[in-house]
């Protein structure tokens, strides 16, 4: 019996001596912030103020409650279906730096409230996306059609003439031209950011300085060289004043720029995405600093083409 304690027990100090350093490493304790960019199964994709994505897991157990202002109260509860796409998030848990199971969320009000805007204005700009691509689909599909019978009469036609090398190349241009609309409509919506610039305000205001009005004109300059573009518009406010009122003066900088885009560069109103003010939301500095602040009086203006509609189908056809 001591043989087989002894043997028991230099089997249980090989094991832990063997163990890997990153699966030690993977339980330890995590905490992250950020934006959630899509809902997955049994969790979320976020990235974080870092710029760093990562998955997050939801554990068995866990709470997801408010990030409350009011101490004396109790925090509301959420659920997982809450964690939408937008939500500016609080988590808690263990892991590594790719995959963090998570044990607490929290999240305000405010920023809820911010995602579902958010997602009211994204879900039918998607949608009408989705119709487009279905268009493009039923005209794929007649191409097909019409590229099957332009097939059947060249190969007529090449046999008659004893060109089975000719049938082949068409055979070939057809299967190429069909592979490359098939990757134009995979990217309908797949954007790129072309240009990306903050703008910054005086305190309270929303009215824009000259240097502002020239960053503007080369954004909108940059934009027309451009085709199938977008122009993405987002104001923000520092902690100074009331919450409620730096959300509302927050839309006053996004409809700022909104507005001298329209009208000194008529710049089509199709062409810029709704401009939304995210009130105190997604500081990029420390509030508690009077150069923290300054920064966070901004609006941020991207020009974001769209890959499918810019990159073009060519099928170039050799000749013999």
């Amino acid at each position: 019996m001591k043989k087989l304690s002894l043997l028991s027990s230099l089997v249980v100090l090989l094991v832990a001596s063997v163990v890997p350093v990153a699966a030690q490493t993977s339980g330890a304790k995590m905490k992250a912030t950020g934006i959630i960019l899509k809902q997955e199964d049994q969790g979320f994709r976020m990235r974080d103020q870092a710029g760093h994505e990562l998955t997050v897991r939801l554990a068995p157990n866990a709470k997801i409650e408010e990030k409350k202002s009011n101490p004396f109260r109790g925090s509301k509860k959420f659920t997982p279906a809450q964690l939408v796409r937008g939500l500016y998030v609080e988590v808690e848990g263990y892991g590594d730096s790719s995959i963090l199971t998570a044990n607490k969320i929290k999240f305000s009000d405010d920023a809820l409230r911010v995602a579902d805007s958010v997602n009211s204005t994204v879900v039918p700009v998607e949608n009408r996306l989705g119709d487009a691509e279905n268009r493009v689909t039923a005209a794929e599909q007649n191409a097909q059609r019409l590229s099957g019978q332009l097939d059947e009469l060249a190969q007529v036609a090449n046999l008659a003439k004893g060109g089975a090398a000719a049938a082949q190349e068409t055979a070939d241009v057809a299967v190429e031209g069909v592979n490359r609309t098939n990757d134009r409509i995979s990217s309908l919506d797949d954007f790129e950011v072309k240009k990306s610039d903050s703008i910054t305000f005086k305190v309270g205001s929303w009215m824009l300085s000259k240097d502002a009005k020239s960053q503007l004109d080369a954004i909108a300059t940059e934009a027309k060289a451009e085709k199938g573009f977008v122009i993405e518009v987002r104001g923000f406010a520092s902690a100074d004043g009331g919450e409620n009122s730096n959300r509302v003066l927050s839309q006053k900088r996004a409809e700022a720029v909104l507005h001298y885009l329209a009208e000194n560069h008529d710049i089509p109103l199709r062409r810029i995405v709704i401009p939304f003010g995210y009130g105190e939301a997604m500081p990029i500095a420390d509030n508690t600093t009077r150069d923290g602040r300054k920064q966070n009086r901004r609006a941020e203006v991207s020009i974001l083409v769209n890959k499918g509609l810019t990159n073009p189908v060519n099928v170039n056809r050799s000749t013999k």
